[in-house]
């Protein structure tokens, strides 16, 4: 081979290898996150269930926004109790873009790891010897969110169960 079909070769390469890395940075900054999708104000019904049964109901308010970091949105939840009224202003924080792993914030040191598979978000962690699962539901128009507790109860040879004591579910829908 001569050095100018050398040449040649090697401007094609490099022209395609550029291409390639343009398309790749392209499709990451084009990627809509779980958490874009969830951008706005939902509001629903959170039903509480206990041992199978429903315990009280509260209305629920979610907002959900971009934060002036980027990779992070403002997860703020409003419990509208007349009797124990609640506000809980989480962070989300993108920490994998490819894999859209994020850490919801607590702001307080507390930490939850989420992950994120085919429109729904999960978590699973344990505090004060109780397992809580947790997700967001993204279905079209509603934004079904659900935490679930329990206790250890056996343990044999290589499996650990756990009960589902209690339910907290909310069907949201968006209001703004």
């Amino acid at each position: 081979m001569n050095y100018k079909n050398y040449k040649h070769i090697q401007k094609i390469v490099s022209t395609a290898v550029c291409i390639f890395l343009s398309s790749i940075y392209t499709n990451l900054n084009s990627q809509e996150y779980f958490a874009d999708k969830c951008i706005g104000k939902w509001g629903g019904m959170m039903y509480i269930y206990g041992k199978g049964k429903i315990k009280d109901s509260v209305q629920v308010e979610l907002v959900v926004q971009k934060a002036s970091v980027p990779g992070t949105w403002v997860w703020k939840t409003n419990y509208l109790s007349k009797t124990y009224p609640m506000e809980k202003n989480y962070t989300l924080v993108l920490k994998d873009t490819v894999a859209q792993t994020y850490i919801t914030d607590e702001g307080d040191g507390v930490e939850l790891w989420n992950y994120y598979f085919n429109n729904k978000l999960y978590s699973v962690f344990e505090t004060h010897n109780v397992m809580l699962t947790s997700t967001y539901d993204l279905q079209g128009d509603r934004l079904i969110f659900e935490v679930g507790s329990g206790k250890k109860i056996e343990n044999r040879k290589e499996v650990t169960n756990y009960s589902v004591l209690n339910l907290q579910r909310v069907v949201f829908k968006k209001t703004m």
